[in-house]
């Protein structure tokens, strides 16, 4: 009998191995914005999610309390393997920034009055910020895609209280998760 090669299920969990090598190098390649690239090997690259399955997932990772890349590398690692999963993805994101942090912090002791330094931080800033506003476009895509003008809404109402009206988050949160539950319920999300 002929040996037939057989292509992988693309929606195969990934083993351990894979999730740890994924999410530590996205953790040593993504400084100033990991949350971007975990969502390009994701989705993109990996394709071990949709872009719909990262919003989902993405939105009860930011819900949660503690860092948004840190409760989505537990969440996904659950999905995958469960608790072994779940602390895979956290240790591979955070053993090889946290040595890369402890050795800048070092350097910055001793060099940090430089002004190039200071120089350098900026420009630094500017690209996690330009990284940031790029994921917030290919999280919109699907809604686009779908048509769907009120999370749009939602995340416009949201936006312009928190980031222009400088309303506290809290607050806004209060009154904006129920209103998104209750439209879900409804089904008009």
């Amino acid at each position: 009998m002929a040996r037939r090669d057989v292509e992988p299920d693309p929606r195969q969990p990934p083993s351990l191995r894979e999730l740890f090598l994924a999410f530590a190098g996205v953790a040593i390649i993504g400084f100033g914005g990991v949350l971007p690239w975990a969502r390009r090997m994701l989705v993109e690259q990996r394709r071990w999610m949709s872009a719909e399955e990262f919003n989902e997932v993405y939105s009860l990772a930011q819900f949660l309390p503690g860092g948004n890349i840190l409760n989505l590398a537990v969440v996904i690692g659950q999905r995958f393997h469960g608790p072994a999963g779940s602390l895979v993805c956290l240790v591979a994101l955070l053993v090889g920034p946290v040595a890369v942090m402890i050795a800048l912090g070092m350097l910055y002791v001793r060099y940090g009055e430089v002004a190039a330094v200071h120089d350098a931080l900026a420009g630094v800033a500017a690209g996690a910020a330009g990284l940031i506003l790029v994921m917030a476009v290919k999280m919109a895509e699907p809604l686009l895609r779908r048509r769907a003008l009120l999370p749009l809404v939602l995340a416009g109402i949201a936006f312009v209280a928190v980031g222009l009206a400088a309303l506290p988050l809290l607050p806004v949160l209060a009154v904006l998760v129920p209103v998104g539950i209750a439209l879900a319920w409804r089904g008009m999300l």
